[in-house]
């Protein structure tokens, strides 16, 4: 519900021109009407309805933007030379320009051109998206190689065990780390950071004026329908986003300018980037086409006046149950206009710079809102955590491609979040909770949330033996049974060129860590096996087969997003009676600014520093980074035990704290209806008794 912000003669005039407009008349420049050139008839862009359609869409595309960019964050990752942190940072950056800006909108309220403005806004966004991938088209091609200039065939031979090998990788080092190198770099990551600001000042305007136009020019009994088709229709956008990487990221990343000869990697190689900048171009392109209606809106339309038929029938379906309730709705809305009303009164920017802060302390002060606030702290740190990184996980613990980890997510965590929500509005409907019994629901939301989550700890695949790096007890450690077999290779430090023995599921670094010389193609009917043999640090000289080792329980990856799906249902069963705590909470003058309130700090406390925890746990659990020009890169290997222990139990840390701010809630309810209860039985018996007191005398006595 957005503010509604004017003089109290505004509706006056709002009446003329929904007139004008209803017949096709406009007031020019000059002061003069003119009849409009379509026979008198009402223009597509004055149908509430429309503006409905074309909402929906535009969120849609925006959500679908934002979450892009999560799927593919290990994809930019390894092009880039990225850690956990400077990537969560990088998401986090969406979330500073909105911020930044949000609370102006409760001020601005009507006061300017909505749609015009989300117009705006929607170019914004769509210029952030193709600021996004850029730095794929002004930076050099991906070479998966370090040691080779080029990527062709012959890359191999700089991998091997070979005298020269020492030499080459030295002169490729010196000339590939210069000044211009690390200047080309920062310059390529700072357009990133660029342009998610960009989307996030974009997005400012687009869903706070969206929800207001709607809430102000349809009909009173629909608006609320609109505004959950809307929600409903916003909320498939990460899902499309997450099946949109999946689809993008089997296509190789320099699929526009490919070598000559070809690549010789396939999506299961550790070293395979996906065209991540490729989603970043369709959605531009999706968010341009659907700003464009917006500049043909009007700036005030028409209120809607007919209800909609089906929602007549179930008025009338509901009447013969219940005592005339088409007397109560009416009464309802001129109250809530009343106190949307009284929200922001025509107040000059000082003068609502300088109200802000009382209202804020003001809020701040009411237990109920500050600890449900504290509680969606919580929640909403664990939904950013696990939309940034949860794809990388998965990647990581069950040795899965980037487009399945993303087809899983977009197939079962999205639709399991829509599901929950509307299954929590459907419980706070039909059984008609009032605050207390709200808050029982989501306390029992989040107990059965944090339940579901205590078997993920024990659901992941151990850490591939990496020979030099990694040793699992009771194996054998690899190098050490051939002690200086490494010596006359000379191996470069920053190659990776992973390969696996089979026989002892040992994984090297490189084929030169394994001390292999030849390569060996084995020709298939839909591909082609590559191995390497004579290989001195390996038992019997191999071969060794190119790639890392398979993981034996990639299986329980299935498992792992069943558990994870019915925890995100159980999670978001508490987003609708968990508002109605925050709207019953606060008083009535109160409440838009209190929901602004409740925005600003999910942002600042949740969606922004979420993801940068998120990458500096998971951080901490690298055993091995790339060096690129000296300087520490991307992880190439984690441990996946420490990886899964604190990846989920920083999500186990944060649904407690949202489980322990319910409890305290609904302590407090219950403290209050008490307190409630003992004062009207107390005031209910003194007038009783003052009542009766003269008439009844001899009844209390025999009493």
């Amino acid at each position: 519900m957005g503010p509604r912000i004017g003089p109290m003669g505004e509706e006056a005039q709002l009446s003329d021109k929904d007139t004008k407009a209803t017949m096709g008349i406009e007031d020019t420049p000059g002061g003069k009407v003119r009849p409009d050139s379509q026979n008198l008839r009402p223009s597509v862009f004055h149908s509430i309805k429309f503006f409905l359609l074309c909402h929906s869409l535009l969120q849609l595309v925006q959500l679908m933007i934002s979450g892009y960019l999560k799927s593919s964050i290990s994809t930019v990752e390894k092009r880039f030379g990225l850690s956990s942190q400077t990537s969560g940072l990088l998401v986090a950056f969406n979330e500073v320009g909105n911020t930044a800006l949000i609370v102006f909108v409760s001020y601005f309220g009507s006061r300017v051109h909505r749609p015009r403005l989300i117009g705006c806004g929607a170019i914004l966004v769509a210029l952030g998206a193709l600021l996004m991938s850029l730095p794929h088209f002004i930076s050099e091609p991906y070479h998966y190689d370090r040691t080779s200039p080029v990527d062709t065939p012959q890359d191999f031979k700089a991998s091997l065990c070979l005298p020269t090998t020492s030499v080459l990788a030295s002169a490729l080092s010196n000339s590939s780390c210069s000044s211009y190198t690390e200047a080309q770099h920062l310059a390529l990551v700072g357009i990133m950071f660029t342009a998610q600001t960009l989307l996030g000042v974009g997005g400012v305007p687009i869903q706070p004026f969206g929800i207001s136009y709607i809430d102000d020019f349809a009909h009173d009994s629909n608006s609320p329908l609109y505004l959950g088709i809307l929600f409903a229709v916003t909320m498939m956008g990460p899902g499309m986003a997450y099946g949109l990487g999946g689809f993008i990221l089997r296509l190789y990343v320099d699929i526009d300018r490919m070598p000559e000869g070809g690549i010789s990697l396939t999506s299961k190689d550790p070293r395979w980037v996906g065209a991540w900048w490729l989603g970043f171009l369709i959605s531009a392109g999706a968010m341009a086409l659907a700003a464009t209606p917006y500049f043909f809106f009007p700036r005030k339309m028409p209120k809607e006046k007919n209800e909609l038929h089906f929602r007549r029938r179930v008025l009338a379906i509901i009447s013969k149950k219940k005592d005339s309730p088409s007397e109560q709705s009416p009464r309802e809305f001129p109250e809530k206009k009343d106190g949307l009303a009284r929200v922001a009164p025509d107040l000059t920017v000082i003068q609502f710079i300088k109200v802000f802060p009382r209202v804020l302390l003001r809020t701040l002060r009411h237990p109920i809102f500050l600890l449900v606030v504290l509680s969606q702290v919580c929640m909403s740190s664990m939904a950013a955590g696990m939309a940034t990184f949860l794809p990388k996980f998965l990647e990581r613990q069950f040795s899965i491609t980037a487009s399945y980890a993303n087809m899983l997510i977009g197939c079962f965590s999205a639709p399991s979040a829509i599901a929950g929500i509307i299954l929590g509005g459907v419980l706070v409907k039909r059984l008609h909770l009032c605050p207390m019994r709200c808050s029982a629901l989501c306390l029992l939301g989040m107990l059965f949330c944090l339940l579901l989550s205590l078997p993920l700890f024990f659901m992941g695949c151990p850490t591939h033996q990496i020979a030099g790096i990694i040793h699992q007890p009771g194996t054998r450690r690899g190098l050490e049974l051939f002690p200086g077999c490494m010596e006359p290779c000379s191996c470069p430090s920053d190659d990776f060129n992973p390969v696996c023995d089979p026989s002892t599921h040992v994984e090297y670094l490189t084929p030169c860590h394994a001390g292999c010389t030849n390569r060996v193609v084995q020709e298939a009917l839909d591909k082609s096996q590559v191995f390497y043999t004579n290989c001195s640090c390996v038992a019997g000289g191999g071969p060794v087969q190119a790639g890392s080792c398979d993981s034996a329980c990639s299986h329980l990856v299935l498992p792992f997003m069943f558990l994870v799906c019915l925890g995100v249902v159980m999670a978001c069963v508490t987003h609708t009676p968990s508002f109605m705590l925050i709207l019953r909470g606060v008083k009535k003058e109160d409440k838009t600014l209190a929901v602004g309130i409740q925005f600003m700090l999910l942002r600042v406390l949740a969606w922004m520093p979420s993801p940068v925890i998120h990458g500096s746990a998971i951080d901490t659990t690298c055993v091995h980074w790339a060096q690129t020009c000296g300087r520490r890169a991307v992880c190439r290997y984690y441990d996946h035990d420490l990886l899964r222990n604190r990846f989920v139990g920083l999500q186990f840390f944060f649904k407690t704290g949202s489980l322990a701010c319910f409890a305290l809630v609904l302590a407090i309810l219950r403290q209050q209806d008490k307190e409630e209860g003992t004062k009207v039985t107390c005031s209910g018996l003194q007038q009783q008794l003052l009542a009766s007191g003269p008439e009844k005398k001899p009844e209390e006595s025999t009493v």
